[in-house]
């Protein structure tokens, strides 16, 4: 009980006859359970009791708020001691340096921080912030990465970095105390000694640009270095100290001389090149005067060599899709069908059995429409006019194509041709068709196809509308040739072949074709073709 009680007395003594702030801070509480007399003068309150009794609970700390001093207590409880400095606002305002240390311990088990505050004086600021500067010197001087030698009046170096060490091949802190003329060669036929002793006597900042460009260091090994230099000075207790900037340029130079080498291989490259373009140009005009007198000729077999492989181009890759696209449905519902061996399973087998119809239907039509072009071109296709009854034969037509028609999709007829016809049916249907699909394909759900047929004056005019995805202008210049696809349904199945038929069957017939097409809003083509009535007759 007796040594408790000294403890306390001793700890009681040593607190209140602190000339600095200590209080005892219980975290916690998250505030001071106690402090001494000289901390609440220090901090600018009346008592004791009225610190305790601070509303914010809390240092007046700009640089330490409630967060950050909760964070620094952490670290303390952690490490057992941590120290910053920071101002503090007294209550009236006023506000001074400090220095908080803070030791923690725990006083019968409870976590307890131990706080002392020292005013700093303007002298230890100073004292203080001349350390910080002197290290921040050093670090940037060590660490720079050029050389930087420090020099007095009489060339003596008094301070060198670790780089010009490791520049000029020497130990660290070896070249303290040496002549500068150790790391010139040939420093007397430099004349370096009357260069510095120049400099000394009218000292300026000189640029490394200032400098020649065959400046060089020797090195501890007596190997020579090329290297740029700058040059700034400064006093200190009256006397004068050249500093010296180098900066090793052996990889520039190098970096120099390829480019130069460079430089002049590609010079002659250019002389040479120059030559040869000047001998080919020669046999060039002399070709191009000898080609001129077969120009015509030339141009068409260019041309049609050109349209060839262009033919050639398009065949490949429409066949190739479009030749894929019902052969793969055909081997997958194959390889399904063989699958499907009970006789519970016989409406999957149908299933497939369809699909392989309606690929092979599309295959044979793809094929029709080549063998259609050959025979088109070859002049084996002839027409064989009879009496129609139009009403008739567009029924017929727009009924073959139904199973074409996507979901809401119509086809609406107007006909305006009581009487018959004189005109081959078959051609008339095939081009109805074409058209029809078209007009199908490139059109979205839900949306009607018009067609339209007048008969006046010994003319069919025939008319299909649409509201599809319409035809660019500068595709529709191309819609009648082989294969051509528009680029904005390149996407949609096609062999391209439907117009440059149609077109070819008209010529047969005599007749026409004038298309109409807005992107984003449809295209209307408008057939006209001669006929005879024979009944009229």
């Amino acid at each position: 009980m007796a040594t408790d009680h000294f403890a306390r007395s001793l700890t009681d003594v040593l607190i209140n006859q602190a000339p600095e702030f200590l209080g005892v801070y219980a975290p916690e509480e998250g505030w001071f359970t106690r402090v001494n007399p000289a901390g609440v003068q220090l901090l600018g309150y009346r008592s004791e009791q009225a610190f305790l009794s601070e509303p914010a609970r809390a240092l007046r700390t700009p640089a330490f708020p409630t967060r950050s001093w909760a964070l620094l207590c952490d670290l303390t409880r952690r490490h057992g001691r941590q120290q910053a400095e920071t101002e503090i606002i007294r209550p009236d305002g006023t506000g001074f340096e400090a220095c908080i240390e803070l030791t923690y311990f725990q006083a019968e088990g409870t976590p307890t921080i131990l706080v002392r505050i020292t005013a700093q004086t303007r002298l230890h600021q100073v004292e203080h912030e001349l350390a910080q500067s002197e290290r921040r010197y050093e670090a940037v001087f060590a660490n720079a990465t050029i050389g930087i030698l420090v020099c007095d009046r009489a060339g003596t170096i008094v301070s060198a970095n670790q780089m010009a060490h490791q520049q000029f091949a020497y130990p660290a802190g070896a070249l303290a105390g040496l002549r500068i003329e150790v790391l010139v060669p040939d420093a007397a036929g430099r004349r370096h000694e009357q260069l510095r002793e120049s400099f000394n006597a009218h000292p300026q900042v000189r640029a490394m640009s200032a400098h020649r460009s065959d400046l060089e260091g020797l090195r501890a090994d007596n190997s020579v270095f090329p290297v740029e230099v700058s040059l700034s000075y400064f006093n200190l207790d009256e006397e004068l100290y050249a500093v010296s900037y180098i900066l090793d340029t052996t990889l520039k130079r190098q970096a120099d001389q390829q480019l130069l080498a460079e430089r002049r291989r590609v010079e002659r490259l250019n002389t040479e090149l120059e030559q040869k373009v000047a001998n080919r140009t020669y046999a060039l005009t002399s070709t191009l005067a000898q080609l001129e007198l077969h120009k015509n000729e030339l141009a068409k077999a260019l041309k049609a060599e050109q349209e060839l492989g262009e033919l050639k181009s398009r065949f490949v890759s429409m066949a190739s899709h479009e030749f894929r696209t019902p052969l793969t449905a055909v081997l997958t519902s194959a390889e399904l069908i063989e699958q499907y061996t009970n006789n519970a399973q016989q409406d999957k087998r149908l299933r497939h059995l369809d699909r392989i119809r309606q690929s092979v239907l599309h295959l044979n039509n793809i094929l029709e429409e080549f063998l259609s072009v050959g025979r088109l071109e070859e002049g084996k296709v002839l027409t064989s006019a009879t009496d129609v009854l139009l009403p008739g034969l567009l029924q017929e037509t727009i009924t073959d194509v139904q199973g074409l028609l996507k979901v809401g999709q119509t086809i609406e007829l107007e006909v305006s041709c009581a009487e018959p016809v004189w005109l081959d049916p078959s051609l008339l249907r095939k081009i109805l068709v074409n058209l029809l699909s078209n007009a199908l394909k490139y059109s979205g759900e839900n949306v009607p196809v018009k067609v339209r047929a007048v008969c006046t004056s010994g003319q069919l005019m025939l008319t299909v509308q649409d509201e599809g995805v319409g035809i660019s202008e500068e595709d529709q210049a191309h819609l009648f040739e082989r294969f051509f696809r528009a680029r904005n349904v390149a996407y949609v199945p096609g062999t391209g072949l439907g117009l440059y038929i149609i077109a070819k069957y008209l010529e047969l017939m005599n007749g026409t074709i004038v298309l109409h097409s807005t992107l984003g809003v449809g295209t209307t083509v408008t057939l006209t073709i001669p006929y005879e009535n024979h009944l009229a007759d």
